[in-house]
């Protein structure tokens, strides 16, 4: 049976396109190609033998994705969650003060300019 292997692409609605995606470069490293957008390759993964992709569907009460009626939510794979959570506060960003450390990562949430919620990942080292 054919089958889906894995993300292709995450596409967002945005009033300012260009200053959405200004913001992603500017505030999470996201490298802009000519198409205003990134294409995030398998071998960029840290550590190495992390690579994965997760996929769920939730309920439409969910509070996992903040307030308001967010359709969808990003996890963004990040390397140095300490690193990247100071320079997001200097630079205004908000941030949610709750965090959570699991087996398979340390995790944290952000708004980005258009008010969306992302969850940020940063995944072990597998032992």
């Amino acid at each position: 049976m054919a089958r889906v292997t894995g993300i292709g692409g995450v596409f967002l609605r945005s009033r300012d396109p260009k200053a959405l995606a200004k913001w992603y470069a500017e505030n999470l490293g996201v490298h802009l190609s000519d198409f205003n957008g990134a294409a995030f390759q398998w071998s960029d993964e840290v550590p190495a033998g992390t690579g994965m992709t997760a996929w769920s569907a939730f309920p439409t009460d969910t509070q996992y994705f903040g307030e308001g009626q967010q359709a969808a939510m990003i996890n963004y794979r990040v390397d140095d969650m300490d690193a990247l959570l100071t320079a997001l506060s200097a630079a205004g960003v908000w941030i949610d003060p709750k965090r959570e450390d699991h087996s398979y990562g340390r995790f944290a949430w952000i708004k980005d300019c258009d008010g969306n919620r992302l969850e940020l990942w940063q995944p072990l080292a597998s032992e």
